[in-house]
Protein backbone atom coordinates (compact mmCIF):
# COMPACT_ATOMS: atom_id res chain seq x y z
CA UNK A 1 0.00 0.00 0.00
CA UNK A 2 1.39 3.43 -0.96
CA UNK A 3 1.90 6.22 1.55
CA UNK A 4 -1.05 8.13 0.07
CA UNK A 5 -3.33 5.09 0.21
CA UNK A 6 -2.27 4.39 3.79
CA UNK A 7 -3.02 7.97 4.80
CA UNK A 8 -6.45 7.76 3.16
CA UNK A 9 -7.22 4.50 4.96
CA UNK A 10 -6.21 6.00 8.31
CA UNK A 11 -8.28 9.10 7.63
CA UNK A 12 -11.31 6.98 6.79
CA UNK A 13 -10.91 5.01 10.01
CA UNK A 14 -10.65 8.23 12.03
CA UNK A 15 -13.69 9.83 10.39
CA UNK A 16 -15.72 6.63 10.81
CA UNK A 17 -14.83 6.55 14.50
CA UNK A 18 -15.80 10.21 14.90
CA UNK A 19 -19.16 9.60 13.22
CA UNK A 20 -19.85 6.67 15.54
CA UNK A 21 -18.83 8.64 18.61
CA UNK A 22 -21.16 11.49 17.72
CA UNK A 23 -23.96 9.02 16.96
CA UNK A 24 -23.48 7.47 20.42
CA UNK A 25 -23.84 10.92 21.95
CA UNK A 26 -27.14 11.30 20.13
CA UNK A 27 -28.24 7.90 21.40
CA UNK A 28 -27.56 9.03 24.95
CA UNK A 29 -29.38 12.34 24.48
CA UNK A 30 -32.34 11.46 22.28
CA UNK A 31 -32.51 7.68 21.83
CA UNK A 32 -32.02 5.53 18.77
CA UNK A 33 -35.37 6.43 17.20
CA UNK A 34 -34.23 10.05 16.75
CA UNK A 35 -30.78 9.28 15.37
CA UNK A 36 -30.22 11.55 12.37
CA UNK A 37 -27.40 11.49 9.84
CA UNK A 38 -27.93 15.17 9.15
CA UNK A 39 -27.60 16.00 12.84
CA UNK A 40 -24.44 13.90 13.12
CA UNK A 41 -22.96 15.63 10.06
CA UNK A 42 -23.86 19.06 11.45
CA UNK A 43 -22.18 18.39 14.80
CA UNK A 44 -19.04 17.17 13.04
CA UNK A 45 -18.95 20.12 10.66
CA UNK A 46 -19.52 17.85 7.65
CA UNK A 47 -21.94 18.21 4.77
CA UNK A 48 -24.50 15.41 4.63
CA UNK A 49 -23.29 14.19 1.26
CA UNK A 50 -19.82 13.58 2.72
CA UNK A 51 -21.20 11.54 5.61
CA UNK A 52 -23.24 9.39 3.22
CA UNK A 53 -19.98 8.13 1.75
CA UNK A 54 -19.33 6.45 5.11
CA UNK A 55 -22.87 5.41 6.00
CA UNK A 56 -25.39 5.49 3.12
CA UNK A 57 -28.37 5.55 5.50
CA UNK A 58 -29.39 5.88 9.12
CA UNK A 59 -29.95 2.13 9.23
CA UNK A 60 -26.38 1.49 8.09
CA UNK A 61 -25.10 3.65 10.94
CA UNK A 62 -27.43 1.95 13.42
CA UNK A 63 -26.21 -1.46 12.26
CA UNK A 64 -22.59 -0.41 12.79
CA UNK A 65 -23.39 0.79 16.32
CA UNK A 66 -25.32 -2.38 17.09
CA UNK A 67 -22.49 -4.60 15.86
CA UNK A 68 -19.99 -2.60 17.91
CA UNK A 69 -22.14 -2.96 21.03
CA UNK A 70 -22.62 -6.69 20.61
CA UNK A 71 -18.90 -7.10 19.97
CA UNK A 72 -18.04 -5.06 23.06
CA UNK A 73 -20.22 -7.02 25.47
CA UNK A 74 -19.12 -10.26 23.80
CA UNK A 75 -15.48 -9.30 24.20
CA UNK A 76 -16.09 -8.54 27.88
CA UNK A 77 -17.59 -11.99 28.35
CA UNK A 78 -14.74 -13.68 26.50
CA UNK A 79 -12.13 -11.76 28.49
CA UNK A 80 -13.78 -12.68 31.78
CA UNK A 81 -13.68 -16.36 30.83
CA UNK A 82 -10.05 -16.15 29.71
CA UNK A 83 -9.06 -14.58 33.04
CA UNK A 84 -10.35 -17.52 35.07
CA UNK A 85 -7.86 -19.96 36.51
CA UNK A 86 -7.65 -23.39 34.95
CA UNK A 87 -8.78 -24.87 38.27
CA UNK A 88 -11.93 -22.73 38.45
CA UNK A 89 -15.16 -24.69 38.37
CA UNK A 90 -17.59 -24.28 35.45
CA UNK A 91 -20.06 -22.60 37.81
CA UNK A 92 -17.39 -20.10 38.89
CA UNK A 93 -16.56 -19.37 35.26
CA UNK A 94 -20.26 -18.91 34.47
CA UNK A 95 -20.72 -16.42 37.30
CA UNK A 96 -17.62 -14.46 36.24
CA UNK A 97 -18.97 -14.15 32.70
CA UNK A 98 -22.38 -13.02 33.96
CA UNK A 99 -20.73 -10.39 36.15
CA UNK A 100 -18.73 -9.12 33.18
CA UNK A 101 -21.91 -8.75 31.10
CA UNK A 102 -23.54 -6.78 33.92
CA UNK A 103 -20.47 -4.57 34.41
CA UNK A 104 -20.34 -3.71 30.71
CA UNK A 105 -24.05 -2.90 30.64
CA UNK A 106 -23.84 -0.60 33.66
CA UNK A 107 -20.85 1.18 32.14
CA UNK A 108 -22.55 1.55 28.73
CA UNK A 109 -26.29 1.84 29.42
CA UNK A 110 -27.19 3.58 26.16
CA UNK A 111 -25.37 1.05 24.03
CA UNK A 112 -26.95 -1.74 26.06
CA UNK A 113 -30.37 -0.17 25.46
CA UNK A 114 -29.65 -0.12 21.73
CA UNK A 115 -29.22 -3.91 21.60
CA UNK A 116 -31.49 -5.09 24.44
CA UNK A 117 -34.00 -2.29 24.79
CA UNK A 118 -37.07 -1.43 22.76
CA UNK A 119 -36.85 -2.08 18.99
CA UNK A 120 -36.09 0.98 16.89
CA UNK A 121 -39.19 1.88 14.84
CA UNK A 122 -38.67 1.19 11.16
CA UNK A 123 -35.36 -0.61 11.64
CA UNK A 124 -34.85 -4.28 10.78
CA UNK A 125 -31.51 -5.76 11.85
CA UNK A 126 -29.61 -7.42 8.98
CA UNK A 127 -27.76 -10.72 9.15
CA UNK A 128 -24.55 -8.82 9.91
CA UNK A 129 -25.73 -8.56 13.53
CA UNK A 130 -26.31 -12.29 14.09
CA UNK A 131 -22.74 -13.43 14.73
CA UNK A 132 -21.86 -10.53 17.09
CA UNK A 133 -25.14 -11.05 18.97
CA UNK A 134 -24.22 -14.68 19.60
CA UNK A 135 -20.88 -14.02 21.29
CA UNK A 136 -22.13 -14.02 24.89
CA UNK A 137 -24.28 -17.08 24.17
CA UNK A 138 -21.27 -18.91 22.73
CA UNK A 139 -19.20 -18.15 25.83
CA UNK A 140 -21.86 -19.56 28.15
CA UNK A 141 -22.35 -22.51 25.81
CA UNK A 142 -18.62 -23.26 25.92
CA UNK A 143 -18.75 -23.41 29.73
CA UNK A 144 -21.61 -25.92 29.62
CA UNK A 145 -19.74 -27.99 27.05
CA UNK A 146 -16.61 -28.04 29.18
CA UNK A 147 -18.62 -29.07 32.21
CA UNK A 148 -20.39 -31.80 30.27
CA UNK A 149 -17.07 -33.28 29.17
CA UNK A 150 -15.91 -33.40 32.79
CA UNK A 151 -17.75 -33.91 36.05
CA UNK A 152 -19.04 -30.42 36.59
CA UNK A 153 -22.60 -30.87 35.41
CA UNK A 154 -25.77 -32.48 36.68
CA UNK A 155 -28.13 -32.27 33.68
CA UNK A 156 -31.66 -31.13 34.55
CA UNK A 157 -34.69 -33.00 33.32
CA UNK A 158 -37.02 -31.05 31.02
CA UNK A 159 -40.75 -31.17 31.74
CA UNK A 160 -42.52 -33.76 29.61
CA UNK A 161 -44.41 -31.15 27.49
CA UNK A 162 -41.07 -29.59 26.49
CA UNK A 163 -39.14 -32.70 25.55
CA UNK A 164 -39.79 -32.35 21.82
CA UNK A 165 -38.89 -28.66 21.92
CA UNK A 166 -35.76 -29.41 23.93
CA UNK A 167 -34.66 -31.97 21.33
CA UNK A 168 -35.25 -29.45 18.54
CA UNK A 169 -33.26 -26.75 20.37
CA UNK A 170 -30.40 -29.14 21.03
CA UNK A 171 -30.29 -30.19 17.38
CA UNK A 172 -30.23 -26.55 16.22
CA UNK A 173 -28.02 -24.97 18.88
CA UNK A 174 -25.95 -27.57 20.71
CA UNK A 175 -26.19 -31.10 19.29
CA UNK A 176 -23.34 -32.24 21.54
CA UNK A 177 -25.30 -31.44 24.72
CA UNK A 178 -28.29 -33.20 26.27
CA UNK A 179 -31.58 -31.59 25.20
CA UNK A 180 -32.33 -30.69 28.82
CA UNK A 181 -29.13 -28.64 29.01
CA UNK A 182 -29.80 -26.89 25.71
CA UNK A 183 -33.25 -25.71 26.71
CA UNK A 184 -31.99 -24.68 30.15
CA UNK A 185 -29.22 -22.65 28.52
CA UNK A 186 -31.69 -20.71 26.38
CA UNK A 187 -33.81 -19.94 29.44
CA UNK A 188 -30.75 -18.96 31.50
CA UNK A 189 -29.48 -16.56 28.83
CA UNK A 190 -32.88 -14.90 28.62
CA UNK A 191 -33.00 -14.56 32.40
CA UNK A 192 -29.46 -13.18 32.55
CA UNK A 193 -30.33 -10.32 30.23
CA UNK A 194 -33.63 -9.86 32.03
CA UNK A 195 -31.76 -9.34 35.30
CA UNK A 196 -29.34 -6.92 33.67
CA UNK A 197 -32.14 -5.03 31.95
CA UNK A 198 -34.08 -4.62 35.18
CA UNK A 199 -31.03 -2.98 36.76
CA UNK A 200 -30.00 -0.85 33.77
CA UNK A 201 -33.55 0.41 33.17
CA UNK A 202 -34.23 1.18 36.84
CA UNK A 203 -36.75 -1.57 37.56
CA UNK A 204 -34.96 -2.55 40.78
CA UNK A 205 -35.38 0.92 42.30
CA UNK A 206 -36.62 0.55 45.89
CA UNK A 207 -36.81 -3.20 45.36
CA UNK A 208 -33.20 -4.41 45.34
CA UNK A 209 -30.70 -2.13 47.08
CA UNK A 210 -27.63 -4.35 47.53
CA UNK A 211 -27.48 -5.23 43.87
CA UNK A 212 -24.03 -6.74 43.41
CA UNK A 213 -24.51 -9.69 45.82
CA UNK A 214 -28.10 -10.06 44.62
CA UNK A 215 -26.88 -10.42 41.05
CA UNK A 216 -24.14 -12.89 41.98
CA UNK A 217 -26.70 -15.02 43.82
CA UNK A 218 -29.06 -14.90 40.83
CA UNK A 219 -26.22 -15.79 38.42
CA UNK A 220 -25.33 -18.78 40.59
CA UNK A 221 -28.93 -19.93 40.49
CA UNK A 222 -28.86 -19.67 36.70
CA UNK A 223 -25.73 -21.82 36.69
CA UNK A 224 -27.55 -24.36 38.83
CA UNK A 225 -30.54 -24.32 36.48
CA UNK A 226 -28.24 -25.28 33.60
CA UNK A 227 -26.87 -28.14 35.68
CA UNK A 228 -23.54 -26.60 36.64
CA UNK A 229 -22.37 -27.90 39.99
CA UNK A 230 -21.66 -25.05 42.38
CA UNK A 231 -18.42 -25.29 44.39
CA UNK A 232 -18.76 -26.09 48.06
Amino acid sequence: MSTVQGARARARIEVTAAIKDEARKQLAQDGAAKLSLRAVARELGMVSSALYRYFPSRDDLLTALIVDAYDAVGQSAEHALAQQRASASPATRWTAVCRAVRAWALAHPHEYALIYGSPVPGYSAPEDTIAPAARVWLVLLSIAREAHRGKGIAPPRPPAPLRAEAERMAADLAPDLPPAVAIALVAACAQLFGLVSFEVFGQFHRVVEDREPFFVHAAEQLARSVGLVLPA
